[in-house]
């Protein structure tokens, strides 16, 4: 990059190593840590009013870009955008009355571009990456993380290879081809992908965009919290269930959260999200974590389940998902195969959404922790659907 001031450092999320922000960063040299975005300066609101004079700071975009001044982008840059973002917060009080909670909403991400949220995390990993002038981009996928590179590298001009369980679902594959990525598959689970995209980065030099080994992705997932605060005028739910493989989202929109409130977004005293996370019992390594009050999650063996994008042994933002969770009185529940796959179809068949089986998932379990009175019935819930069902047929 130029020597132009960059408005943000990067920070180790466990220890107290930092880097300006014009630092092509992956994880922390001196812990092997995720970084995190600190900005020098966010926009703040003085009014007592709620979302009074917000308006000022959001562009007039249809896209998550509507909000550049929470996110890594210099005033002489363009995005690389896709039109991500901004999906439809939708109400469904036939769901709310058959899980029991006052009100429920879906946040629909099957409508981004490639069908599912990773194309928000993309497209601020490739923004930068191309600021960076970087040679190639790598990533290893349940799936979905692969479609979207394979689309924001495309945008950029940029070289991008892909590495994916040989299990992951045909029509994704077919997407990352059709959409020019040089795609392997590879025996195993996508920590079996990571260590195989590692390799080739470090011997060609490529950067690789893998989930919390470069610091933009969050900041990207981030707008989910901006746009929920957004689409309830200026508030906070009172539960969020989210369906947590590698847990970008989750760890992002907490994030948002914490810098709304910071800079008087919301009114003052207005408490945050419980933050829940939703896997599969097949493959719950923060779930077994939170249970046993572990600040750290041990990777699940022979992880299984047909929620592909929950089929993350391992996941390196352990430590951040736990914390949030916990600081924010969340919970964490896992259920099975065949609760999610009835819970995929109820999605779609009481709102019209084409629900992957990650939001099935996350109807699930908000139906388990309303039934063991772990979510009260006076709740105003955010269930995610964090992709497209379509994706999963042949």
């Amino acid at each position: 990059m130029s020597e132009t001031k960059v408005p943000w450092v990067l920070e180790c999320s466990a220890c107290a190593y930092d880097a300006p922000g014009a630092t092509l960063a992956t994880v922390c040299p001196k812990c092997g840590q995720p970084l995190l975005v600190t900005y020098d300066r966010l926009p703040r609101i003085t009014s007592e009013r709620p979302g009074y004079g917000t308006s000022r700071f959001l562009k007039k975009r249809t896209d998550m870009w509507r909000y550049a001044a929470f996110l890594p982008l210099l005033a002489s840059e363009h995005p690389v955008s896709l039109g991500e973002g901004m999906t439809p917060l939708i109400e469904s009080p036939k769901l709310a009355k058959a899980v029991g909670v006052a009100q429920l909403w879906v946040k629909d991400e099957g409508l981004n571009p490639t069908g599912s949220f990773k194309a928000r995390g993309m497209s601020a990993a490739v923004t930068r990456a191309k600021a960076h002038k970087v040679p190639g981009l790598v990533v290893p996928t349940a799936g979905n993380a692969g479609a979207a590179l394979a689309a924001y590298a495309a945008a950029a001009g940029i070289p991008a290879r892909v590495y994916a369980p040989e299990t992951t679902p045909r029509g994704i594959l077919a997407t990352i081809r059709a959409l020019g990525a040089e795609l392997h598959t590879v025996p195993g689970h996508i920590g079996d992908a990571g260590k195989a995209a590692r390799a080739f980065a470090a011997d060609h030099g490529w950067f690789d965009v893998s989930t919390l080994r470069e610091p933009y992705r969050i900041e990207g997932k981030k707008t989910l919290g901006l746009e929920i605060a957004e689409q309830l005028d200026w508030s906070f739910p009172d539960v969020i269930v989210y369906p947590t493989g590698g847990g970008t989202g989750l760890i992002g929109m907490w994030k948002a959260f914490a810098e709304l409130r910071d800079m008087n977004w919301v009114p003052r005293g207005t408490k945050p999200p419980r933050m829940i996370t939703a896997q599969a019992a097949g493959c719950a390594p923060i779930v077994r974590a939170f249970a046993a009050g572990a600040k750290q999650a041990e990777p699940w063996q022979d992880p299984v389940t047909i929620a592909a994008g929950l089929r993350v042994p391992g996941p390196l933002g352990d430590r951040l998902i736990l914390k949030a969770l916990r600081n924010s009185k969340g919970d964490a529940a896992a259920v099975s195969d065949l609760e999610i796959s009835l819970a995929t179809l109820e999605l779609s068949h009481s709102t019209g959404i084409d629900a992957a089986p990650e939001g099935g998932c996350a109807l699930a379990v908000c139906r388990k922790l309303v039934k063991e009175k772990r979510i009260t019935p006076k709740a105003r819930v955010v269930v995610f659907n964090t992709g497209s069902g379509a994706g999963y047929r042949d």
